[in-house]
């Protein structure tokens, strides 16, 4: 039972910080933050996908390529022009390491405040960080497996990150309904986005890319807004009027 609850912390832990910080924060800037309050949300990000970190740098630009150049030859992830989900992930993982070494110009328009912080990233992106993740998932696991099958667990929480990103950018785009006809592949996922958050209303978050709160029919619950309005309420982050646009 303590092997199952571990996997679904991490899942969802690392699931509502990609989804509010990388995502809803440094792509879109859909609410501000502290700087100190943005320090504490990297080192939990960093804590939550442990093995699977990703830089909000990298994929807060990524991301933003993603609109502009959705179902394009352009697009960093799209079924529509991979082969398979393998082979887009690991054209997606090749983008983001060529965004972050800087080893690719990137237009401006894609890097605009843009949160970064150099040397956190530096660490929490090195081998060492991500074996160090590995080894203690291992250890967890080794110590309190009650069953062999649970071992089949252990390579998600590896690759956490990479399982979320997949769901959304490959599934997301092939399987679903659509409350908006749009001139790119995306689909919601469910009616009720139980597994991912909110991020599964994938086709609502194309047509309104700005706003804070996935969800459009009243049955679409999105959690991950549902804790911004808390949070907002409490004054740990305000949520913006006029959010920012990511223009073709």
């Amino acid at each position: 039972m303590a092997v199952i609850i571990f996997v679904l912390v991490l899942w969802y832990g690392g699931l509502f910080f990609q989804s509010f910080f990388l995502h809803r924060y440094a792509a879109h800037q859909v609410f501000t933050m502290s700087k100190t309050m943005e320090r504490i949300t990297f080192i939990l990000t960093w804590i939550f996908q442990g093995s699977s970190y990703l830089s909000a740098y990298g994929y807060g630009i990524m991301h933003r390529m993603h609109h502009a150049y959705t179902d394009t030859e352009k697009d960093p992830h799209s079924p529509s022009f991979d082969d398979n989900m393998f082979a887009m992930m690991w054209k997606t993982k090749t983008i983001y390491q060529d965004i972050n070494k800087e080893r690719i110009e990137v237009d401006q328009r894609f890097t605009k405040n843009v949160p970064q912080w150099k040397s956190f990233d530096n660490f929490a992106s090195s081998r060492f960080s991500r074996v160090l993740w590995m080894a203690f998932y291992v250890l967890f696991f080794a110590y309190f497996v009650t069953s062999a099958w649970q071992w089949v667990l252990l390579p998600i929480t590896f690759l956490m990150a990479p399982i979320h990103g997949v769901i959304i950018n490959w599934f997301g785009h092939i399987y679903g309904y659509v409350n908006f006809q749009m001139k790119n592949t995306s689909k919601n996922l469910f009616r009720f986005d139980f597994l991912m958050m909110g991020e599964g209303y994938h086709n609502n978050h194309h047509k309104h890319a700005n706003r804070a709160n996935f969800g459009v029919k009243w049955y679409e619950i999105d959690l991950t807004y549902v804790i911004i309005k808390v949070l907002n309420a409490f004054g740990i982050i305000q949520l913006k009027r006029i959010p920012v646009r990511i223009e073709d």
